[in-house]
């Protein structure tokens, strides 16, 4: 609850008792302002642009718990002001506060009030709820008691529902599990509320939420003949009015739970229709049916790799095929073999190393430096190799780098026999060439 000291809600409580909650026959209601909060402190009064909580004495606003998300929707005051609520939570037992916005008009402590939730939001997020029952149950009789809930929510339109699991479920199981459940839209079961004894629920094989506290008398929220759980949210009046449940698929969020994400009636329709779209275009484009799509797209994927791995070949061919004319034009620096130039841009780093090698080769037995420098997506890369006879004479490759990397602007190193450096600034390719070029005249 932010900022508000909870002692402020257990005062409103010993006063005015706890709230009334309307909210699973109605929608809308009379009631009275019992508590009111400006910026989390205790008020007799609240002013447009003020951020209030209120409390009623009776509400039709669901407060945020078992996984539901809270009603949004609007109070209005005898007085004419009015409230935009868009949270409901309920910080201690009993006490159920409505935060929001004074959109004009003057709040008053005592006053009366009238209090509308937005149905269209609850009506989502009841939808969202009665399929979370229906993916627990059929989760349970996919995967057995280890399905257990370990979390959810319930959101207009879409719902998260956590389970234990050892392992990920197969694609095939998630199959499976969504057609039971649109199968249980279909057969339009008629979802109940009852409220009864700890014992009567255990009796009728109720299934207990995960994390939630129960007192004596417990509310159980019947689908059916499908599935029985207690429950304290809102659901819909028959399966029929979910109208389709789509799983989006699972994924681990811990050691031994694991996450299903779904979307409900007109989401769901929706994502279904941008799914078709796709498929339409695909279809369209590899000149096939849907359902040779997944071998024909196979195909095309091994075609590319193939021609990748082609053009890799023949890139790598040309890089090598300088290393004759990059040895051929080699300087001596203070008797030193020095190979410092600028190759074809593009070239990646394991090209780069493979040419300043065979360049080396290519030197013999004298001293030998290579320095290749080209530009990549518009940044500098250098890699460098000294033999083994000019690092005797303490050229070494990894301070060269260091040198050039300088020069371009970046930063590089690696071992004496060969290092690699990049930098960000591509005109300074010529300046990194020459700083090389004076480093092996130092040493050498």
């Amino acid at each position: 609850m932010g900022h508000a000291d909870v002692a402020a809600y257990r005062e409103v409580a010993d006063s005015a008792g706890a709230s009334v909650f309307t909210g699973y026959t109605a929608t809308e209601g009379e009631a009275t302002v019992v508590g009111l909060l400006v910026d989390g402190v205790p008020a007799p009064a609240a002013s447009e642009g003020d951020e209030v909580e209120l409390i009623l004495d009776r509400t039709p606003f669901y407060a945020e718990g078992g996984g539901q998300l809270a009603d949004h929707g609007r109070i209005r005051l005898d007085s004419g002001a009015v409230v935009e609520i868009r949270d409901v939570q309920q910080p201690v037992p009993g006490v159920i506060v409505h935060s929001g916005g004074v959109l004009f008009g003057e709040v008053v402590l005592g006053a009366s009030a009238y209090a509308t939730i937005d149905t269209e939001r609850r009506r989502a997020i009841a939808r969202a709820h009665s399929a979370t029952h229906l993916t627990h149950q059929a989760l349970r009789d996919a995967l057995g008691p280890t399905a257990a809930q370990a979390g959810s929510e319930n959101a207009p339109g879409r719902f998260r529902f956590d389970f234990g699991s050892p392992a990920a479920v197969p694609g095939s199981v998630l199959v499976d599990v969504e057609q039971k459940i649109n199968d249980v839209l279909t057969r339009e079961l008629d979802v109940t509320a009852e409220v009864m004894t700890m014992d009567q629920a255990r009796k009728q094989g109720a299934i207990a939420m995960f994390g939630e506290k129960y007192g004596d008398a417990v509310r159980v929220v019947t689908i059916g003949d499908f599935s029985k759980e207690l429950c304290g949210g809102t659901h819909v009046g028959n399966t029929a009015q979910l109208g389709l449940v789509k799983l989006l698929g699972e994924s681990s969020i811990g050691s031994g739970v694991r996450r299903v994400e779904a979307l409900v009636g007109v989401d769901a329709y929706k994502f279904l229709a941008r799914e078709h779209t796709v498929v339409s275009q695909l279809t369209e484009l590899v000149k096939g049916r849907p359902e040779e799509l997944p071998e024909k797209i196979s195909g095309m994927l091994t075609k590319l790799k193939d021609a990748e791995k082609e053009i890799e070949k023949f890139r790598a061919e040309k890089v090598l095929q300088a290393a004759a004319g990059l040895a051929e034009g080699a300087e001596d620096v203070r008797g030193v073999a020095l190979v410092a130039a600028r190759v074809a841009d593009g070239i990646g780093a394991d090209e780069l190393r493979k040419l300043v090698l065979d360049v080396r080769g290519r030197l013999g037995n004298r001293p030998s430096v290579v320095a290749a420098f080209t530009v990549a997506n518009d940044r500098p890369l250098t890699v460098i190799t000294t033999s083994e006879d000019a690092r005797a004479r303490g050229i070494k490759a990894g301070e060269l780098v260091r040198a050039a990397a300088k020069a371009l602007g970046g930063g590089g190193g690696g071992k004496d026999d060969m290092a690699q450096g990049g930098g960000s600034n591509p005109a300074a390719v010529g300046e990194a060439i020459e700083a090389v070029r004076a480093l092996v005249a130092e040493r050498a």
